[in-house]
């Protein structure tokens, strides 16, 4: 905290499984159960004929790159990350799906050399290896003293939200949860006896009032709210009608932040009520590197996104963006004439907001820049 502001870093997929994990000092079983691919070395294989080698077994740091010393420098009061990634040594691959993703417990370094103060759980991924799968997981996150929000051992501990203390009293809550429109099976869905995540089943304004009541319930005068909602698919810069009403009626009932993933590259970002809402963070870390047919929406790019906002009403006072890139699975700066391509896509896509490239590279968002939403 600053000065009467707080500065969060959010970002979207946080992906350590898979390929990423087979890089890692201690990785797991390679086993796949995709459609074209059964060994997860293969996604090494595939960055490594774009980008070059990668000098396996690599330091816990590497899939961080440049963002590492960025946290540093930039001195975050909080620091969010989706965790789609189950942590788990289970083979009890869950049935109907296309995709699994697992790291091996060993490597949780390759996450806590970031420092997260929040993971968010509430995704299509974090129960790829069963209600045991989760178990695990969540028994090595809070071993290590990482906090999680989104998924639990039932209702109540997947719906709560994780309070994270301010210096000046009040607290950053974080509130998050796992849509339909994401791919998150109805199943999973968290009950009073039955592990899973805390799940949206439709973007209506029943599902938007729901969740108000729980912000409510526990926001205290000095409080800043986020919601990180795991929704929307894969490609393309639309957002749907309902996902924008949705997040509407999140900032009407106190929500100060929408911090929204699940899109493999950044989607627009958005101003309701001088409060920021980001449709769509796209993937930070993962082991899509080789993998060709999305090039126009150049998903190899990833954003660090730095959210100031005034502590006493949760208003945005300031967003900075910093374009990354992923090369032989390691992010490093984006070249400058990528940071313009995405200061350019994303400002002609974006609602209420007006991005500018500052002389250092940084894509920004200030109040006085921001426009009207329709």
């Amino acid at each position: 905290m600053n000065g009467g502001t707080v500065t969060l870093f959010v970002c979207g997929d946080v992906m350590l499984g898979r390929g990423v994990d087979q890089i890692l000092a201690r990785p797991g079983e390679p086993e796949l159960r995709e459609g074209y691919v059964t060994d997860a070395r293969s996604y090494v294989s595939m960055a490594e004929a774009v980008s070059g080698p990668i000098p396996a077994p690599v330091d816990p740091s590497w899939p961080w790159g440049e963002a590492l010393p960025l946290l540093e420098s930039a001195g975050p009061d909080e620091r969010i990350v989706n965790l789609e990634t189950s942590i788990t040594r289970s083979d009890a691959f869950e049935p109907g799906k296309a995709v699994h993703y697992r790291m091996h417990p060993a490597n949780l370094p390759a996450l806590g050399v970031a420092r997260p103060d929040v993971c968010v759980l509430a995704n299509n991924h974090v129960r790829d290896f069963g209600v045991a799968g989760l178990a695990e997981t969540l028994d090595v996150l809070h071993g290590a003293g990482l906090r999680t929000a989104g998924a639990g051992r039932d209702a109540e501990e997947a719906y709560a939200p994780v309070a994270l203390p301010l210096p000046h009293g009040g607290r950053v809550l974080v509130f998050a949860l796992g849509a339909g429109t994401s791919g998150v099976p109805a199943g999973w869905a968290a009950t009073a006896d039955l592990p899973g995540v805390a799940y949206l089943p439709e973007l209506t304004p029943a599902t938007a009032a729901a969740v108000v009541r729980r912000i409510r319930q526990v926001k205290r005068s000095g409080d800043l709210v986020v919601v990180s909602v795991h929704w929307g698919s894969n490609w393309g810069y639309l957002v749907p009608r309902d996902q924008r009403r949705f997040a509407h009626a999140l900032v009407d009932g106190g929500a100060d932040v929408v911090h929204g993933h699940s899109s493999h590259h950044p989607r627009p970002v958005e101003i309701h009520r001088d409060r920021l809402i980001l449709h769509g963070c796209g993937d930070f870390i993962d082991d899509y590197e080789g993998i060709p047919g999305y090039e126009r929406y150049r998903d190899d790019l990833r954003v660090a996104y730095f959210v100031t906002l005034a502590a006493d009403t949760g208003e945005l006072t300031e967003l900075r963006m910093v374009p990354l890139i992923a090369r032989r699975m390691r992010l490093e700066p984006a070249p400058p004439e990528d940071r313009t391509w995405l200061r350019t896509t994303l400002d002609r896509v974006s609602h209420g907001a007006h991005l500018i490239l500052d002389p250092d590279g940084t894509l920004a968002l200030r109040k006085s820049a921001a426009r009207a939403a329709p």
